[in-house]
Parts: structure tokens; sequence; C-alpha cells
């Protein structure tokens, strides 16, 4: 698994990780009814831990998409490269073929006639 993939999917990671804590925070809501003031108390406390830990894991998200977004642009640059480096042997190995071609074509030319009368 590539690099960016990798960051990728930590991202998701911790966007499911949030989505959920959302959804125990969102889940707090007091029961109908008498209820104690220490369990009123519990509630309300289990509820400033679960948005003190989703603030935190904004942060890392945040984080998270930064090194993903720079993976993604390192591959870029990476295929750009590649492709280029493609392209640069295609054209030199055409060269070197015109060149042979050429050195051989030189050597069947015909000869002008100072060369073929010797005799």
């Amino acid at each position: 698994m590539s690099e960016a993939a990798t960051a990728e999917g930590k991202v998701v990671q911790l966007e499911g990780n949030a989505a959920r804590l959302s959804a125990l925070r969102s889940s707090l809501i007091p029961a109908t009814g008498q209820m104690s003031g220490a369990s009123l108390a519990n509630t309300g406390e289990l509820g400033q831990r679960l948005d003190s830990v989703r603030e935190g894991l904004t942060s890392a998200i945040n984080a998270a998409r930064v090194t993903a977004s720079a993976r993604a642009d390192e591959r870029r640059d990476a295929d750009i490269a590649r492709e280029s480096a493609e392209r640069l042997q295609t054209r030199a190995v055409a060269d070197l073929q015109r060149m042979i071609e050429d050195r051989m074509m030189a050597g069947i030319r015909p000869r002008n006639g100072k060369d073929t009368a010797r005799g």
C-alpha cells in the first residue's frame, strides 16, 4: 500500500472515530423523569470528556489531512517524473535507431567515380 493511500486511510479512520464520538455525545440525553444529581453530574462530565476528546481528534484529523495531501502531491510529482523519464527514454531510443540507420546507409551509399576507377 502506498504512503498516500495509508495517509488517506488514516484520515478516514479518524473521521469515523469522530463520528462515533459525536453519536455517543448525542446519546447522552438525560432520561425523562426523576434523575439523581449524581447521575446528572456523571452524564455532564462524560459529555464534557467526549467533547474534549472530539476536539483533540479534530486537530489530529487536520494534521492527517495535511499529511495525506502532501503524500498525494509527492505521488503525483513522482508520476510526472516517471512519465517524463519514459518519454525521454523513448525519444533516446528512437534517436539511437535513426543514428544507426544513418550510419548503415552511409556505408551503402555509392561511391563517386574517383574511388571506383582504381584500375
